[in-house]
């Protein structure tokens, strides 16, 4: 009971750190588990259209990797289809992620936790001076909702611009 309390007033007081409490307490294979349903993703096409796509995702092979099937529904970019599968490797104790879509987009991601961020990001590539690198953030994360940003950085991973951002609703 005394665990329990401390617990409690441990979150009460700093919501932050009990999320960081709370992915500690989540076995490293299942980071990703709260991606699991069906989703509605809201975005903005960048000339201020709300825009939306369906995200499905499933975990697959004996429950080990999480697979994603996303599609738009509307706006400039109707009938962009992508999938991804994302999976745990206990060996090197890292998540990758590996993404494919239907305009010829490729990414492979490796898998970080900042705090109660969960995070895939590219390697590092130099394009002329620049130090290239994505991520994508997944934050704010809620049973029902949560945050997922695109961004960028050109100086190798020092500095991030947001590029784009897609909020999540459950839909099942």
């Amino acid at each position: 009971m005394k665990g329990i309390l401390f617990t409690v007033l441990l979150c009460f007081g700093s919501a932050a750190h009990c999320q960081e409490l709370q992915l500690s307490k989540i076995d490293t294979t299942q980071y990703f588990d709260f991606w699991v349903g069906k989703w509605k993703a809201t975005y903005d096409e960048g000339n201020g259209v709300q825009q939306y796509g369906i995200n499905t995702i499933d975990k697959i092979l004996d429950g080990t990797v999480v697979r994603e099937t996303f599609e738009l529904d509307g706006g400039q970019n109707k009938g962009f289809k992508g999938t991804s599968i994302s999976v745990y490797q206990p060996q090197l104790k890292r998540w990758k992620q590996a993404w494919a879509d239907n305009q010829g987009g490729y990414f492979d991601f490796e898998g970080e936790f900042i705090g109660d961020k969960r995070i895939f990001k590219t390697q590092i590539f130099e394009r002329g001076e620049k130090r290239i690198q994505q991520r994508m953030v997944f934050y704010n994360i809620k049973h029902d909702s949560f945050t997922w940003d695109w961004e960028l950085s050109s100086d190798g991973g020092k500095t991030w611009a947001l590029s784009w951002r897609i909020l999540y609703e459950r839909i099942d």
